[in-house]
């Protein structure tokens, strides 16, 4: 019965088509990203950013999409033409990623302080170049204006830009972008120097002025707080692989008189009704020849 089942035009073609619309969705995602991306890069380059894949996000993103289309556009190809050696490549390449991707979510939870220090020196990094990177200031504005933040570990991390030291001179010195600014009143006019002498101060002095929290710790507590988001977030990104990556070492069933293209016994795919229109021409030949033999 489960035999019946397998090799029913049913399975075949229900297979045949998740597969095919699972890799078209991932690929259009993928040539998405990596627009995105060559957007970003273009920016980066007209306005002579900093060079470096931690303080560039245009580069995280075009290596992202380069390979989400990639691995996607293989598994389409080779679910559309049937062909086994494609859809084995699709297969182990996708239970690498999926396989890595626990690896990396076990290690945040394992090692979280390790990952948190490694965060830290990448923020500090960037915070040091803030100005130089357009692609990191933006991000980094986002993210301490979203979660109520200020730096990396905490808001004095400001203090290693040149701009913001308090050894340097200007408006900057010894101060904090807006970004970190407690906004009273929603939508209202940001003061631009609201962070104006801060990092000299202690954190009970700044308590109703600027974020005194690092994004490190914010983004983790969100997490955290919000545990189904979380949760719903990860799901997203590991389910869909999961039925495709156990089957990695399954072959695709055949319907009776189609072949698959890749098998070793077969040369390509030929539908039924044309192995009998074959059959019928080699007949009649092999006729004519015994008629003149």
């Amino acid at each position: 019965m489960a035999g019946t089942c397998r090799d029913s035009h049913f399975y075949y073609y229900g297979i045949k088509f998740a597969l095919s619309a699972y890799a078209t969705l991932f690929s259009i995602l993928g040539l998405l990203i990596l627009s995105v991306g060559i957007y970003a890069e273009v920016e980066r380059q007209r306005h002579k950013t900093l060079e470096g894949i931690f303080l560039a996000p245009a580069v995280l993103l075009l290596l992202l999409g380069v390979t989400v289309f990639l691995v996607s556009f293989v598994g389409m190809v080779g679910s559309l033409r049937d062909n086994r050696t494609l859809l084995k490549v699709f297969f182990w390449v996708l239970l690498l990623i999926f396989l890595t991707e626990l690896l990396l979510i076990f290690i945040e939870i394992i090692f979280e302080n390790k990952m948190n220090e490694v965060f830290h020196s990448n923020i500090q990094a960037g915070i040091r170049h803030y100005y130089d990177d357009l692609d990191f200031k933006n991000i980094l504005d986002f993210v301490q204006e979203k979660f109520s933040c200020c730096g990396g570990d905490e808001f004095r991390d400001w203090e290693v830009n040149q701009y913001h030291s308090c050894n340097g001179s200007g408006a900057l010195a010894c101060g904090v972008p807006h970004s970190c600014c407690i906004r009273r009143v929603p939508g209202g006019v940001v003061n631009t120097l609201c962070g104006y002498r801060t990092l000299d101060k202690e954190r009970l002095e700044l308590l109703g002025t600027i974020h005194v929290r690092g994004c490190i710790h914010a983004v983790g507590l969100w997490l955290k707080d919000n545990f189904e988001a979380t949760l719903a977030i990860v799901c997203s990104l590991l389910l869909p692989q999961s039925p495709f990556a156990r089957g990695g070492g399954e072959e695709l069933p055949a319907l009776p008189g189609r072949r698959i293209w890749g098998d070793s016994s077969s040369i390509g795919t030929i539908p039924t009704g044309k192995l009998i229109q074959r059959n019928q021409w080699r007949h009649r030949e092999q006729s004519w020849a015994w008629g003149w033999s």
